[in-house]
């Protein structure tokens, strides 16, 4: 099935940290992806990976690593096609000139070096219709996205610096890194497309380490500006969900006329850096406006459903997100329930590194069930034995890992069939997902026969089940609005009866509700995301395990 679900399912490497008191510590981390479309492929590149990421249908994906010469532990590497040649460049730092280097088989090479003329942070390159080359750069908390001309043969810089894009927190709500503004946003991870005559020029705000983390959007008929704010702000957003977070992004067109957003999406528990990548649905609707949909931002998606319409809903529901758990041990402040709150931040983890420890959910009733994603925490380990080989900031482990387990079902709890056996698995995938094509009739879930990556304990942030429920779907969602801020509202519901959870859209028209953030409270939810000045539009949908019930668009003035 041509289904992905995110995070996507990618083998994320461990990093290695130190902290000042010598402790060692391991965790994954990917980030800032460049995602390109070149002669028909797919092809992705994220900080700290050594590796790029290649496919054909963005579901499943091929590793391949980069060569020595790239430079690995360099941020934010940018990969765009000029002139039917793929080209990388990677942050540098202090006015340090950045080696780029450039290639037309990105997997098997060779990378030609080109010695470096300038530099900059989050650098993007760009080229436009008329074959002219730009190149943007950027991240702080006090300088703007800058941008220049680049000379399209030898890619040195032609034009002098032109500042495009500061932030203004005060009156874009999505920019605030708290809701007193107390704090800077850092503004950051350019990337410039351009669809007819307009140039559209992205950006991330507020930090990474923030579920709030987005991408904005500036629009320009030139492409070093002058820039104004798109009406559609912030493009990429998704606070609330299993793993929110959807900043520092790259947009693509697919050969197929559609278009794609790729963002990072945030967990920074164990360190702040440590994040994964998201893949999501784009467009530009006939008025010019970009937009991403993100309103079930880390549900499984088809392919081909979301490429034919960007806004379609999702074919399987949450069925995890209410259900009873159970495990044969587990340490305190990682209680089995932790496993299905939604929330990749909170984890089971087991008492024990027995492979008879396990993990079972029940759900309500008996569903059809068409995938389960297994999301691997990243509980207790040691890697003391690799302290020395920490230099500077980190050491990204590239030896080979696995992770294994054994997934079984069960409609009453008493007999049980293999769903899915990787107990004998050479792969290392913390974020896996396993389709059902036709759909098992389930209510037990349980996952068994654990082993990880360092001998680390049993640890799952989230076992997320997905299918069809039997009975009927909720209530329409009853719901007030009121302004709290000139940047923000905040939603007030009823319990809609048989909800399970609330999707928030808002906007800046009743059919432009681009925006949205998934709640699974009933109390409501806050936005401060809003552009002061602007009429919002909201709506509530309410959803359970059998469908979607969308409710009534309210105005805000």
């Amino acid at each position: 099935m041509d289904v992905f679900c995110n995070p996507l399912n990618l083998p994320y490497r461990y990093q290695i940290h130190k902290k000042d008191s010598g402790e060692v510590y391991a965790c994954r981390e990917a980030a800032d992806p460049s995602l390109i479309c070149y002669r028909g492929k797919y092809y992705l590149f994220a900080s700290m990976c050594c590796a790029l990421f290649a496919s054909d249908d963005l579901v499943n994906w091929e590793t391949f690593p980069l060569p020595d010469s790239i430079p690995w532990y360099a941020y934010a590497p940018d990969v765009r096609v000029v002139d039917d040649w793929v080209w990388f460049i990677a942050s540098s730092y202090g006015g340090a000139f950045a080696d780029q280097f450039r290639t037309q088989d990105p997997i098997h090479g060779p990378y030609e070096k080109i010695e470096g003329t300038f530099g900059g942070v989050d650098p993007n390159r760009f080229q436009d219709t008329d074959g002219r080359v730009y190149f943007y750069w950027g991240c702080s908390d006090s300088e703007p996205i800058r941008g220049r001309e680049l000379d399209r043969k030898t890619m040195k810089s032609i034009s002098d610096p032109v500042a495009l894009i500061q932030t203004d927190a005060q009156r874009r709500g999505y920019e605030r890194r708290d809701p007193e503004n107390r704090t800077r946003p850092y503004l950051e991870g350019s990337w410039m497309n351009k669809w007819g005559k307009t140039y559209y020029l992205q950006y991330a705000v507020p930090g990474t380490e923030f579920e709030t983390y987005a991408d904005g959007v500036f629009e320009s008929e030139s492409p070093l500006g002058p820039f104004r704010p798109a009406q559609n702000n912030p493009y990429s957003f998704a606070p609330g969900s299993f793993c929110p977070g959807a900043g520092h992004g790259s947009t693509v067109d697919g050969p197929d006329g559609s278009i794609w957003h790729a963002a990072t999406m945030r967990i920074s528990l164990h360190h702040m850096f440590e994040r994964r990548i998201g893949l999501f649905p784009a467009g530009v609707d006939r008025d010019g406006e970009l937009f991403c949909n993100q309103r079930f931002p880390d549900w499984p998606m088809h392919v081909s459903k979301f490429r034919a319409d960007p806004w379609a809903e999702p074919d399987w529901m949450l069925l995890s997100s209410d259900a009873q758990v159970c495990a044969t041990s587990e340490q305190p402040g990682h209680e089995a329930f932790h496993a299905v709150t939604e929330d990749i931040r909170e984890d089971w983890t087991a008492a024990s590194s027995s492979l008879d420890e396990s993990l079972t959910v029940r759900l309500s009733e008996i569903c059809s069930v068409f995938a389960v994603q297994i999301n691997m925490g990243e509980g207790p380990k040691d890697v003391s034995h690799l302290s020395d080989k920490v230099r500077g900031d980190r050491y990204i482990d590239l030896s080979p890992k696995t992770t294994r387990w054994l997934l079984e079902g069960s409609a009453d709890g008493i007999r049980w069939m293999t769903l899915c056996d990787k107990r004998e698995v050479q792969t290392d995938l913390p974020h896996d997902l396993i389709l059902f094509e036709d759909g098992k009739e389930l209510q037990y879930i349980r996952i068994s026969h654990i082993s990880l990556p360092y001998g680390q304990i049993p640890c799952v942030s989230g076992l997320r089940i997905f299918g069809s429920g039997h009975g009927p779907k909720p209530d329409t969602a009853r719901f007030s609005v009121r302004r709290s801020g000139p940047t923000e509202i905040v939603v007030d519901m009823d319990p809609a009866e048989g909800a399970t959870g609330y999707v928030v859209l808002f906007g800046h028209r009743p059919d432009k509700l681009y925006h949205s953030t998934i709640t699974y409270k009933t109390a409501g939810c806050r936005i401060g995301a809003l552009t002061e000045g602007q009429d919002v539009f909201v709506r509530v949908d309410a959803f359970n395990h059998s469908g979607i019930t969308r409710g009534h668009v309210q105005n805000i003035e």
